[in-house]
């Protein structure tokens, strides 16, 4: 471990004893030959957690769009609005949870347990519960101005009135953001045991030796 920790999550430099530390390239070619060490159903775990906090945000989004197309009375353009609210909370929050979480981690650059559950719970309430609803206020404004179904206000005050079509729908989409906070601080801290695995596992061949060298 003494090597684990020399290795991670530093930038390539000479150590006070002369010693060469280890570059970032070989880092990541280090965790990535022990992460195929790990078995198989750790690494699908690593791999697809983000899909299931992406399919969380899509149904976050889905119930949001029915909420906030009962409240402006649109019945039309049902598919037209439902298909963006599920696909691009699931493409975003995936993309996210991947850039900030899992490529982090793979790199040997987030080596500290409470960041990793914090920016899981973060990338879960906001961009997979709280984006979604932002998401559905232009999509269904637009819908209810095209079918005049609800009438809207002048310019002046159409942020008063998004705020107050927004709050019952904040309201009872409190639990959502809760639980999307609560998957994302799970499935972080499953993804960072994993990575603690990682590091304790015995190196593949002899690359230890050929970088000492």
């Amino acid at each position: 471990m003494e090597m684990d920790r020399k290795m991670v999550g530093i930038a390539p430099e000479y150590s006070p004893e002369g010693q060469l530390q280890i570059s970032k390239s070989e880092i990541i070619t280090l965790l990535t030959e022990r992460f195929m060490q790990l078995p198989e159903h750790e690494r699908k775990l690593f791999s697809y957690g983000s899909l299931y906090l992406g399919f969380n945000g899509a149904f976050s989004g889905l119930i949001a769009n029915s909420l906030f197309r009962r409240i402006l009375n649109v019945t039309q353009g049902r598919i037209v609005s439902s298909l963006p609210m599920a696909v691009l909370p699931f493409l975003t929050t995936v993309a996210a949870y991947n850039s900030f979480v899992c490529q982090p981690l793979l790199s040997g650059d987030l080596n500290c347990s409470t960041c990793t559950v914090v920016r899981g719970a973060l990338i879960g309430s906001v961009i997979g519960g709280l984006y979604p609803i932002l998401l559905a206020i232009p999509i269904n404004g637009g819908l209810a101005a095209r079918y005049n179904t609800n009438p809207l206000p002048s310019k002046e005050n159409i942020v008063r009135f998004w705020i107050t079509i927004s709050q019952p729908v904040l309201r009872k989409m409190a639990f959502v953001l809760l639980l999307q906070a609560a998957f994302g601080c799970y499935i972080s801290s499953r993804h960072y045991g994993i990575y603690v695995k990682m590091l304790q596992l015995p190196p593949a061949g002899s690359d230890i030796e050929e970088l000492k060298n």
